[in-house]
């Protein structure tokens, strides 16, 4: 394949999703220009311009940094189609209308470069009918490339070629999609609503159903449906209010105007209580009233019989939650089918019917089994795949049990399942995904992953369940392992430490695990890499210390008996930044407290792109004790580089004093947790191959740590400055006064305590405050009370 690069990007069309994808773009530092028809008043350019300042309100945020939201260039169809020509990938995102879009392909098509791909991001409509008109050339760089809402968060990209698509285009955008805008690509037929919204919203409509069927209400439907299964926390009526009622209703037309041969027809029609409030304007979130409705501090659900809004809150019973926790999945199905109760019986039922129609339509829908199973992870937000979950819970059982109830007439409809589940390939491996492949019901074989080079850098792809991938729990050679860490390696030079505790925390025996690996990398390797296993997943690199472990020294030694703790915290953290071989700090997701002190302390850092970092210990009535305050010093003066230091160290001390948290990789470089030199990585299954090249790329030029050095630090001036705007925000009542006391506490180590402006100090200076203001916290009665909450509660107390 030959080398494609993306030097510009062009979207048509400045509606919601046109401009989120526009600035995705921009968040992966591809320039963009965003096009849409000329303003009737105003600037010509209106529209575009007011869809980017739109940007920067929506929540949660298209944009990584909303700075550069100005680096979006607008234009419009009368003036600037020129602007075509120098644009590699030209991405058509205006309303769903065959018609209109046409009309724009007319007027685009002319002014497109000869090897630029041209791709429709229709959520539904026919791709091979889109490319009418085309000449042959243009048609074979002609496709469909459908981003979910939004497109930043979503991991999905739909890919979706017509008849005369060259293959090369294909790979081509798939390397783009995978590599620079950091998605996850399942490649679809030219169906209705291709994969994800086929099998997804088939699934809603399922479920809504079965409700009815067992007279379940909206919040206990959306409390089962939801985290409890393992998908997306918003369950089914509430995220069809998020995704906007009528938005579901032309998905839902689609497959109605389409499929009338679907043996599933009859669930397609739209339900009644669905047409009721599209027709009265209750189009969910964004009309403020949809199955739910916000009065006030109360949710409020729809009551289906009256129509009218009535209290929520209903939960799944007791029995099923029950149900649901066995961790045999084989008995949890089992179990969900016996029971007598309406809720394990709706669950059973909305399993099959899942299950029932991937069967039926695995060869029109997908090339493979482990397309459909992707694409409603990527795009809906569930853990597992459906055909995961019917292959775990025992393949022929669950087989028997669907055409049992297909012969009682208890299924959605009388369609057989195919011949291919109980006979031939997939019965003999007692499933569709193994490690040769995942079962096509079209060439009745097992179909491998792509083998394209982009996939090289992802060590550890997304599996299914069956496939027997790699995984990075035990993959390679391990050197040490136990209950808090383990360390190994592939052999290839660099040593890998990944942390075993839940949420990542720093506890006794990931210190002595850290410890361990620096000794182990500088003996026999060439660099050390700090990553794990979830971080694909976005999971947290480390959510802090282990507050829950050291209570127990607390309670019986008091704050005594911590100090040597975090002694060994603060050495350990020194230590990996003046390691002999260069450490690389993988980091993605949550890097919170001292899990944020960590990858402060590394050689360099390698972040995901969904990284939220932050000192936060003022949560818990703390201040940060592993060095986080130190780093935060040295960093304003390195950036203040000879001028006052002081209106540099505002920014971090604020950072910490507001326990402030980035929402972003490119967020945490502004606040200053990430470096000019630390790598931003957008896909995160990339993350730990990256981490590498830099660790041996660090070797290799000769790596040596820095030399520690004095630091010129404000002193009593910078102190007397921030504690005059704490007071200030105390007496306004914006901070409380405990608040103000811990901001006090942390402007003094910052400002490097009571000693004259200009003043050199040494690290373990700020160290041995940090540690003497952590202790002394430590035993404040107010620190315990926020301590206490966060620990019953999960969420801050602020006294």
């Amino acid at each position: 394949m030959s080398h494609f690069i993306v030097k510009k990007v062009a979207v048509l069309g400045a509606g919601v999703m046109g401009a989120q994808i526009a600035a995705h773009c921009v968040n992966a530092k591809v320039p963009v220009v965003l096009f849409d028809l000329p303003a009737k008043d105003g600037a010509k350019n209106g529209v575009a311009l007011r869809a980017i300042e739109n940007l920067k309100k929506l929540s949660p945020t298209p944009l990584g940094n909303k700075d550069d939201a100005g680096l979006i260039e607008v234009a419009n169809y009368e003036d600037n189609l020129d602007l075509l020509a120098g644009c590699d990938v030209i991405i058509e995102a205006i309303a769903e209308r065959m018609d209109w879009k046409h009309d724009l392909y007319q007027k685009v098509a002319s002014h497109i470069a000869p090897n630029a791909i041209f791709a429709s991001n229709t959520s539904g409509l026919s791709i091979n009918r889109l490319a009418d008109g085309f000449d042959e050339e243009l048609k074979a760089r002609f496709c469909g490339v459908h981003f979910f809402n939004p497109p930043r968060y979503m991991h999905l990209v739909e890919l979706n070629p017509i008849m005369a698509t060259r293959p090369e285009i294909l790979d081509q955008l798939e390397v783009f999609l995978t590599a620079t805008l950091g998605k996850g690509v399942v490649r679809a037929k030219d169906t209705p609503n291709f994969i994800a919204n086929r099998v997804g919203v088939f699934g809603m409509l399922a479920i809504i159903h079965e409700a009815e069927k067992f007279g379940l209400t909206a919040d206990v439907v959306d409390d089962l449906t939801g985290a409890k299964l393992g998908r997306a926390k918003s369950g089914t009526f509430r995220t069809a209010d998020v995704v906007g009622l009528d938005t579901m209703g032309h998905v839902v037309k689609t497959m109605q105007d389409n499929l009338a041969d679907d043996p599933f027809f009859g669930v397609y029609r739209t339900p009644a209580i669905l047409a009721k409030l599209v027709e009265a304007g209750a189009l969910g979130q964004k009309s403020g009233a949809g199955f739910y409705k916000k009065v006030g501090k109360d949710i409020l659900r729809l009551d289906f019989a009256s129509g009218e809004y009535v209290a929520g809150g209903g939960k799944a019973a007791d029995i099923v939650v029950r149900i649901l926790k066995e961790k045999d999945p084989a008995k949890k199905m089992k179990a969900l089918r016996e029971s007598a109760h309406p809720q394990a019986q709706f669950l059973w039922a909305i399993f099959r019917d899942a299950f029932h129609y991937i069967a039926v339509h695995l060869d029109g829908v997908a090339d493979n089994a482990r397309d459909i199973d992707f694409a409603m992870r990527w795009g809906f937000g569930w853990n597992v795949g459906p055909f995961e979950t019917w292959q775990t819970a025992g393949w022929a059982q669950i087989a028997t049990w669907i055409n049992e109830d297909i012969a009682a007439g208890s299924a959605l409809c009388k369609a057989p399942l195919p011949a291919w589940v109980f006979e031939g390939k997939v019965a003999e491996k007692g499933g569709v995904h193994t490690p040769e492949g995942s079962y096509s019901a079209l060439s009745d074989s097992f179909v491998p992953r792509s083998s394209l080079p982009v996939y090289q850098r992802q060590q550890f792809r997304a599996p299914v369940f069956g496939c027997g991938a790699a995984d990075g729990k035990s993959a390679g050679s391990t050197v040490f392992e136990d209950e808090s860490v383990r360390l190994w390696h592939s052999g290839d030079e660099v040593l890998v430490i990944s942390l075993k505790t839940k949420m990542h925390v720093i506890g006794e025996g990931v210190i002595k695990g850290l410890q361990m690996a620096l000794a182990e990398a500088e003996k026999n390797f060439k660099g050390l890499v700090i990553w794990n296993t979830d971080a694909a997943d976005n999971g947290a690199f480390s959510a802090g210390a282990d507050l829950k472990a050291a209570l127990p020294l607390f309670m019986e030694g008091g704050a005594k008996a911590m100090e040597p703790g975090v002694k060994l915290l603060q050495d350990t953290f020194m230590s990996i930044k003046y390691s002999n071989v260069p450490v690389v700090a993988a980091v993605a997701g949550l890097a919170l407290g001292g899990g944020c002190e960590l990858a402060l302390h590394a050689s360099r850092r390698v972040a995901a792109f969904e990284t939220h970092m932050g000192l936060v210990e003022v949560g818990v009535g703390l201040i940060p004790a592993g060095g986080g305050l130190k780093e935060t010093a040295l960093r304003a003066a390195k950036e203040a580089n000879g001028n006052d230091i002081l209106q540099f160290l505002k920014l971090g001390f604020g950072n910490v004093a507001l326990a402030s948290v980035s929402k972003s990789a490119p967020e945490a470089r502004k606040m200053g947790y990430l470096s000019a030199l630390d790598v931003i990585v957008m896909n995160p299954h990339e993350l730990l191959y990256v981490a590498k090249v830099e660790a041996r790329a660090m070797f290799e030029a000769g790596f040596r740590p820095p030399l520690p050095t004095a630091v010129p630090v404000v002193g009593r001036y910078g102190l007397g400055t921030i504690k005059a705007q704490l007071v200030n925000m105390r007496d306004g009542g914006f901070i409380s006064a405990y608040d103000c006391k811990l901001g006090e506490m942390i402007a003094e180590i910052v400002s490097g305590g009571n000693v004259d402006q200009g003043s050199m100090v040494s690290e373990q200076w700020f160290l041995d405050m940090e540690r003497k203001a952590f202790l002394e916290l430590l035993n404040h009665p107010k620190t315990q009370e926020r301590i206490t909450g966060m620990m019953q509660t999960g969420k801050p107390v602020r006294n």
